[in-house]
């Protein structure tokens, strides 16, 4: 009797220590993975900042070109804007958060217009994607009357799934501007100002 008394209380030992191991490892594992998930937000934060003081810089660059002459003429300043538009409209997401097994939560997407004119409507479409970089779902977004030297957001939807977040340009349209773009139209080569809604 003693000695299965002895067993049992060895397999009673074994078994705490076997517990107690298996939630000091699964203490770590989430720890490690909080970290993880701290990092890329962290990078993700780093990476918009530099996006940010780049086209700051490139702006500072390109107004100093809007009183450059072309051809003896100053360039007319909406022209100017249509044929350079990339460096003064761009778009942006918010810090969304993701979910420990995925999914997105409080996403906005963020229209940044640095020209001198409004923009009557622009059309993002928000690519989900999961961790290997498939793109679970599709959404498009259309953020209107987007002031000029100013910014506007809509709130996009939330998604079950998806570790990050994609975005593309699909269409932007400036009456102010007479500004008319659009992913799927190609400018035709050798056309000066291609963006052009209506000819003057």
């Amino acid at each position: 009797m003693k000695r299965h008394a002895g067993y049992t209380v060895v397999i009673i030992f074994l078994i705490i220590f076997l517990v107690l191991s298996y939630s000091r490892q699964q203490k770590r594992v989430k720890q490690v993975l909080s970290e993880n998930e701290r990092l890329i937000n962290e990078n993700r934060d780093l990476r918009h900042s530099l996006d940010v003081n780049g086209q700051t810089a490139r702006q500072i660059a390109a107004r100093s070109e809007i009183r450059v002459r072309s051809e003896g003429q100053f360039v007319e300043r909406r022209t100017y804007y249509r044929r350079n538009w990339k460096q003064f409209i761009a778009v942006t997401t918010s810090d969304y958060r993701t979910g420990f097994l995925g999914g997105i939560k409080d996403l906005q997407i963020i229209v940044r217009n640095q020209s001198e004119y409004s923009l009557d409507n622009v059309v993002v479409a928000v690519q989900y994607m999961k961790g290997n970089g498939d793109i679970f779902k599709t959404e498009e977004y259309t953020i209107n009357d987007v002031p000029a030297k100013g910014t506007k957001s809509v709130q996009a939807s939330s998604s079950r799934k998806g570790q990050k977040v994609g975005l593309k340009l699909l269409s932007i349209t400036s009456q102010p501007m007479n500004f008319c773009w659009a992913a799927n139209k190609p400018a035709p080569p050798g056309d000066p100002d291609p963006y052009l809604c209506t000819p003057q």
